[in-house]
């Protein structure tokens, strides 16, 4: 069998790294003065393990809502002597300066510090400890790193605890750090300091820096470029991303004779002075012979660098340079590595000379460009994203897996990225619909479950979360999402508490509630019941009474009902406390003619009724008279007259003397059920699915009520003639066969009711000789019970 899309098992150094984390007062740790979190002194960790540790850390507390952070987590790794860091990834606003001070002692390799905007000049101090051994150094998007606050003084900061108080309190300004620089970072070799304020002067900072080999300096403003040159025999690399290009800074690029990245792009929607031209692209192209990788994406060409279009048509696409469209590349001696091209005309071309190309004109151009950009340019890697999710709607998505891996790690890198929440979760619609859902393994699914709850979690807008909500439409329900049971649900409540809702996500909300509720074990509908649903869905069905309104919303709100107060009494409580019988009494009235919503809000009675503390509630003239007048419905069927019939059987059997009523009579509420009963035709096709029997086998040994015995009785005959592939097991496994012998045996039995049962057993007799001759029972709309 062939393996799905995203098969690959995690390796055991993965799946033992998260246990770790998520035990870690069961593993490596105990509780230490202060509740600090203590590592055991019996343990010595190689780097190979801290930084697996740390690293996954940092990305189970930016994806997974249920994972606690430890606030003196970085605390383990303080000394070199039990635990060794060499290689650190820390992002957003988990790592505070003190997080980082607390490693100060590791002889850190590779700092990777991301949008890390809690970070203030004190964590400058602390980099200063690792200027030995420190080859990699990313500041990207540390606003605040190069700013210290200034504020009035506490009254004590000896010790760390206030310093730790000093961290977190407001300060009344904030003034730039003037005095680092990189000084005595012999090593470094590669550093990233894309977003540096403009304030800061970047020439000054990077003087000292002797060894650098790969540079990014992304919207860095340049007040000159001469200080380029000083790298100009060692630099492999260098990112000028978003930089206002002058004639200066091409020039100064050009004598960087080893560079062999140069990313000079933009974004397309920025202005500038600057425009690129064949000249330039063509000085490019023989100045910087080692060049693999070239992005010049979001430029506007100056003047035409492609060949005629009737050369172009000629000979299949080829990456050979002298065929290039692109006439610069032309002088290109092979083929490049990367080549970007994203937002411009280039990469509608069709002779392309490099191996993979960022652009729009295919779903391959596409994918290279999330890949490329996802990580520091979330603005680009959100157009793009935009531009798969129409291909995967209206053409079709070839490159699937690869695709699905891409937008789940732009949505969990950009958690907090409206825009790429928005163009990410209406792409998952897509890419997890029927069409492709045969080639998706579990494992791939579960991600993508995990990053459109993230969205739902972190978004109430409207947009975010509809998409986020037909998204989870496209798994099956509730077995795909019982991995986050309890999570999704917390999250579709809290969707539909606001009175006024959209009313679209509204509907799709609600459908999903009762989607989680219609197949699922008592356990979980009782917690489900704990968190609010029977009140939340009685609310939304207060509302639409309010607004006169018999909608989806309404009916599958009363079908969520029926769904969750099956066989849960503590849910059924609920309802009746609730004002359920309220709702119900108004709804019959506004909405004489809805027939489902009367069948939906008739099961739902019959799980109440079914619980014997709760049926003296139940036990009024008002709700008797109801219930006997549905005995007549026509409505849907038999169902309504089926349900209100059901729900008088458990009544009933509850015998004459808790009657306490003059009108109706007990006697002619049962003269009444028996003429329904009589009424409806034994091979009517059923529009309800029973996960159990017990709540009808336990009206079959008994004298107490005849016309009860009789309605489970029929209810029988009539679920296992109709769908015998579905029902006669379900019958034989609970035991029913022999409470059927019961019934023959009784004396207060009927004759019908005696003759209705052998044809029972009969059904299940044959079914036993002849299993192969039935289908399998109807398919379960949800609405239905169980």
């Amino acid at each position: 069998m062939a393996a799905k899309a995203g098969d690959d098992p995690d390796s055991l150094m993965a799946l033992a790294t998260v246990f770790c984390l998520r035990n870690l007062r069961k593993t490596m740790c105990y509780q230490g003065f202060r509740n600090r979190l203590c590592l055991r002194s019996d343990i010595f960790l190689p780097s190979e393990i801290c930084d697996k540790l740390v690293n996954t850390y940092v990305e189970l507390v930016h994806t997974d809502s249920y994972f606690e952070p430890e606030e003196s987590f970085f605390q383990l790794f303080a000394d070199p002597r039990s635990t060794r860091l060499t290689r650190v990834q820390l992002r957003e606003n988990l790592v505070l300066d003190r997080d980082l001070e607390a490693i100060r002692k590791q002889d850190l390799i590779e700092l990777s510090l991301t949008c890390c905007h809690s970070l203030t000049s004190r964590s400058l101090k602390t980099l200063t400890c690792f200027r030995e051994t420190l080859v990699s150094l990313c500041l990207f998007g540390c606003s605040q790193i190069f700013c210290k606050k200034v504020g009035p003084p506490l009254a004590c900061n000896e010790d760390s605890e206030d310093e730790e108080e000093e961290e977190d309190r407001p300060a009344s300004r904030q003034v730039l750090e003037l005095d680092f620089s990189f000084q005595g970072f012999n090593r470094l070799r590669l550093l990233n300091l894309a977003g540096l304020p403009e304030a800061v002067n970047a020439e000054r900072l990077l003087k000292p820096l002797r060894s650098i080999t790969s540079l990014d300096l992304s919207n860095v403003n340049l007040q000159g470029a001469a200080f380029l040159s000083q790298w100009r025999d060692r630099l492999a690399s260098l990112v000028l991303y978003n930089v206002e290009l002058s004639e200066e800074l091409l020039c100064t690029v050009l004598e960087l004779v080893n560079l062999r990245h140069l990313d000079i792009s933009r974004e397309g929607r920025k202005s500038t002075k600057f425009q690129m031209s064949r000249k330039i692209l063509t000085a490019i192209v023989q100045r910087l012979v080692h060049l693999v990788s070239l992005d010049i994406s979001g430029h506007v060409m100056l003047d035409n660098c492609t060949v005629p279009h009737f050369e172009e048509a000629m000979g299949r696409p080829s990456m050979e340079p002298s065929k290039s469209s692109i006439i610069p590349f032309q002088e290109l001696k092979r083929p490049l590595q990367f080549l970007g091209l994203y937002d411009t005309t280039l990469c509608s071309v069709t002779h392309i000379p490099a191996y993979k190309v960022t652009g729009s004109k295919n779903e391959d151009q596409v994918l290279n460009a999330i890949e490329a950009y996802t990580e520091f340019r979330p603005e680009l890697a959100h157009r793009a994203i935009n531009q798969l999710f129409d291909i995967a709607r209206i053409q079709h998505c070839s490159q699937l897996l690869r695709a699905l891996q891409l937008v789940i790690a732009a949505l969990r890198c950009h958690k907090f990225d409206k825009s790429v929440q928005v163009t990410g979760s209406a792409a998952l619609f897509y890419l997890t619909n029927t069409e492709y859902r045969s080639d998706q393994s579990v494992c791939l699914r579960r991600d993508v479950i995990q990053v459109v709850l993230n969205g739902m979690e972190q978004y109430q807008e409207v947009t975010v979360q509809r998409n986020c909500c037909l998204t989870l439409c496209n798994f099956s329900i509730p077995e795909e999402l019982e991995f986050q049971y309890s999570r999704v649900n917390q999250l579709l409540l809290k969707i539909l508490e606001p009175a006024r809702q959209d009313e679209s996500i509204q509907r799709i909300a609600v459908h999903l509630c009762n989607a989680l509720v219609c197949q699922v074990d008592n356990h979980h509908k009782e917690a489900v019941g704990k968190m609010g649903f029977v009140k939340t869905m009685l609310n939304l069905i207060q509302k639409k009474l309010q607004d006169q309104t018999c909608d989806q919303v309404m009916e599958f709100s009363w079908s969520a009902l029926w769904n969750i107060t099956d066989e849960t009494p503590d849910n059924c409580q609920m309802f009746l406390n609730c004002r359920g019988m309220s709702l119900f009494l108004d709804c019959l009235k506004e909405f004489p003619d809805k027939q489902e919503l009367h069948r939906n809000m008739l099961g739902l009675l019959g799980n109440v009724a079914e619980v014997r503390a709760l049926r003296p509630q139940l036990l009024t003239p008002q709700f008797i008279t109801v219930f006997s007048n549905l005995l007549e419905s026509k409505a849907d069927g038999i169902e309504v007259s089926y349900n209100a019939c059901g729900v008088l059987s458990h009544i009933m059997f509850d015998g004459p003397e808790v009657w306490a009523m003059d009108e109706p009579r007990r006697d002619a509420v049962m003269d009444r059920m028996w003429d329904a009963i009589q009424s409806w035709d034994v091979s009517s096709r059923r529009n309800i699915n029973y996960r159990s029997f017990e709540p009808i086998l336990r009206l079959l040994p008994q004298g107490i009520s005849p016309v009860s015995q009789h309605w489970a009785t029929w209810a029988l005959f009539n679920l296992v003639s109709v769908y015998p592939g579905k029902y006669c097991p379900l019958l034989i496994k609970e035991g029913g066969i022999n409470l059927l012998e019961k019934v023959l045996e009784l004396d207060t039995s009927h004759l019908e009711t005696k003759d209705m049962a052998r044809k029972v057993m009969e059904q299940c007799e044959n079914f036993k000789e002849d299993p192969m001759e039935t289908n399998n029972g109807p398919e379960v709309n949800y609405g239905q019970r169980g």
